[in-house]
């Protein structure tokens, strides 16, 4: 018996031996390229893509391991909520900026509690608190993620969850290029383009609070009295109005500032509407188009054509500018002026409907993935 029983402890050893071989040549890779969290570990759920492509196609909801504790400087978020931008799905498909390593979760900003916290005062002082996070690195579609604790914003108390969620991408890309890079000044026009969208509407208000004049370029003319509502000075709609002839109609000589998010046609369009001087911001593409134009336009009347992209422009900045943009943003909320309009809300486990429905044509609103309750 005594044999027996050793005989079998041995055979045992011997199967838990090659387990772990087996596991650290074979399971672990694999673990790693296709996300799958292990019986022995802490799960959560989390967005997940293999590959690039449609994000209704390639996106899925599965059981990962839970992120490790937090380390110095570092705090680890239940995550609450997190929209769906632009800047996600372009994410998923592969061509918004730098493509990250496969696989990957989507969700670049979002909101939830500090539930842990590293060593050091940054981290301290979040400890508890409802934040809102700047994720780029392990994305916020997921139940928890750990980042540096000055990727943790402290949020007002009275703000929305979904409000929170959105506090970061768009109200500071509206908030930073018309009035910490462009400066428009009070009385003086600012042409956008896609000023229907969810930054296009802050771009609006935020010339309604501080006084310069809207110049917003649509698609389609029933946006045009809806924008006209939300306070702009005037609506140009391309696909009945040719846009260069009418901007100089209503400036003269055209504008001194501009943003564009579009590319392509319209983008170039934009370049013959500047003024002498003028200066165009380009933060997006939606067309997946190149802007086509004479460069005697910028070389004779010295105008210019600058990228934006938030998150190198944020690196740049020291911290005090960065806790004055915070503060200034909590203001700007509170007043209405960079508040979000949301159309829909999909749990977590929808993510496909979620993305399918940020995804169409004139929706109204954002749309949100609540994660988890409070």
């Amino acid at each position: 018996m005594e044999v027996e029983i050793w005989g079998l402890e041995f055979v045992c050893d011997l199967v838990h031996e090659i387990w772990e071989l087996v596991r650290t040549i074979v399971v672990a890779p694999l673990r790693s390229a296709s996300v799958v969290c292990s019986y022995r570990e802490t799960c959560m759920k989390a967005v997940v893509f293999e590959r690039f492509g449609n994000p209704e196609e390639v996106l899925q909801v599965r059981d990962v391991p839970a992120p490790p504790e937090p380390g110095p400087g570092e705090v680890r978020v239940r995550m609450l909520a997190s929209p769906v931008n632009p800047s996600d799905l372009m994410y998923v498909r592969g061509v918004y900026g730098k493509q990250p390593a496969l696989p990957a979760t989507p969700g670049f900003e979002g909101v939830g509690v500090v539930e842990a916290t590293g060593s050091g005062l940054l981290a301290w002082r979040v400890r508890g608190k409802r934040v809102a996070v700047l994720n780029r690195a392990t994305g916020n579609w997921r139940e928890q993620v750990v980042v540096p604790a000055r990727q943790a914003i402290p949020v007002p108390a009275d703000l929305p969850d979904e409000q929170a969620a959105a506090f970061f991408v768009n109200p500071a890309s509206a908030l930073v290029m018309t009035r910490y890079v462009l400066r428009v000044p009070a009385g003086a026009w600012l042409l956008q383009t896609a000023a229907g969208s969810a930054l296009g509407r802050m771009v609006i208000r935020l010339g309604k609070h501080y006084g310069f004049r809207t110049l917003n370029v649509v698609r389609r003319r029933e946006q045009a009295e809806e924008l006209m509502r939300l306070g702009g000075t005037t609506v140009v709609c391309t696909a009945d109005e040719l846009l260069v002839d009418r901007v100089r109609t209503l400036t003269g000589q055209g504008v001194p500032c501009a943003i564009d998010a579009v590319g392509g046609a319209t983008g170039s369009d934009v370049v013959q509407c500047l003024a002498p001087g003028g200066r165009l911001l380009l933060y997006g593409t939606l067309s997946f188009e190149p802007i086509q134009f004479d460069p005697r336009v910028l070389m004779v009347g010295q105008r210019k054509i600058e990228g934006f992209w938030l998150t190198p422009w944020a690196a740049q900045q020291n911290v005090l500018t960065m806790l004055g943009l915070f503060r200034r943003l909590g203001k700007l909320f509170r007043a209405g002026v960079v508040t979000s309009e949301f159309g829909a809300t999909y749990p977590l486990e929808q993510v496909q409907d979620a993305v399918r429905h940020a995804a169409q044509p004139g929706r109204q609103g954002k749309v949100l993935l609540r994660i988890q309750p409070r």
